[in-house]
Order: structure tokens, then C-alpha cells, then sequence
């Protein structure tokens, strides 16, 4: 039996500095082990981390996202991508999280430096696949990513 895991000061200064320091300026740490049927991972979030506008397709890949420190803004897109909800998730605030269905195209934009966000969804681990990607948005490393995610921050100022 392994111990238990403290998600705490610690973790949280330990992610916010490895992702400060990764080049995607986001760092996972995971709970779970990968053959687990439930994935759980605390991640550390900086303000110029791109998370492209996606959706989970699979019946079984709803997730849920609680924001343990640190301020987020979800968006919310039709098939089509136009914007039909925005989100202000907030540690301590009237909204620290959501639950997220299968198959709705969603983003993150992280809104304070040294957030911390936790995911849970099932298991296990596949990559973002063919029509999980939205199309009117650049993927990570594309051109224009920079530009869109300065959008997606002005959806909240």
C-alpha cells in the first residue's frame, strides 16, 4: 500500500516553479498510476501556458477541473467555435470549478501566475485525437497561438 499524498503548500510551490521553469509553462503531477482507471493530476499553470480550445470525444472522458490556487478562465465553443459561454474559476471564489461532459469544446486560460489546477478523468491516457482538435483554432506551436491566447485572455478583462 502506498502513502497517502498531500496536495499542499509544498506541491503547489514545487509545480508553480517547474512550470514556470518548462517551456510549455505547465507541469503535471500525477496521482495516479497509468493503467488506473481514474487519472488524477494536480497541474501547475503559468499565464502564458497555451490550452487550445479541444473536446474529449470518448463516452468516458468527462473531466473535471478544480482550481486549487490561483484564478482560470474557462471558455466555452460551439462545434463552429463560436464563444457561447465564458467562466471565471476561482480558488476561494464563487466558482472553483467545472464538470465538463464529453464531446464540448473547451479552453483554459490561466489568469494569475502560480496557479494550481485539479483534473480528473478517466483513464487511460490517449492524446487529443482526430475530431477533438478545433479547427478554427491554432494548435500549440502554430502560428498564431500567441495571438489567440491573448483573445482568450481579453474574454476576461
Amino acid at each position: 500500500m502506498s502513502a497517502p499524498r498531500l496536495l499542499d503548500r509544498r506541491l503547489f510551490g514545487e509545480l508553480a516553479a517547474q512550470a514556470a521553469a518548462n517551456p510549455r509553462q505547465r507541469q503535471h503531477h500525477n496521482f495516479h498510476q497509468m493503467e488506473e482507471p481514474c487519472h488524477r493530476m494536480a497541474v501547475g499553470l503559468q499565464p502564458d501556458t497555451y490550452i487550445p480550445p479541444h473536446r474529449h470525444l470518448s463516452a468516458d472522458k468527462a473531466e473535471t477541473l478544480l482550481v486549487l490556487k490561483g484564478r482560470l478562465g474557462l471558455l466555452i465553443f460551439d462545434d463552429q467555435g463560436e464563444l457561447r459561454d465564458r467562466q471565471l474559476l476561482e480558488a476561494g471564489g464563487d466558482c472553483v470549478g467545472v464538470d465538463l461532459p464529453p464531446g464540448v469544446f473547451h479552453a483554459l486560460v490561466v489568469l494569475q501566475a502560480d496557479s494550481i489546477l485539479f483534473e480528473c478523468k478517466a483513464g487511460p491516457y490517449r492524446p487529443v485525437g482526430e475530431g477533438e482538435r478545433a479547427p478554427w483554432a491554432p494548435s500549440e506551436g502554430e502560428a498564431g497561438a500567441a495571438e489567440y491566447l491573448v483573445w482568450m485572455r481579453e474574454q476576461f478583462a
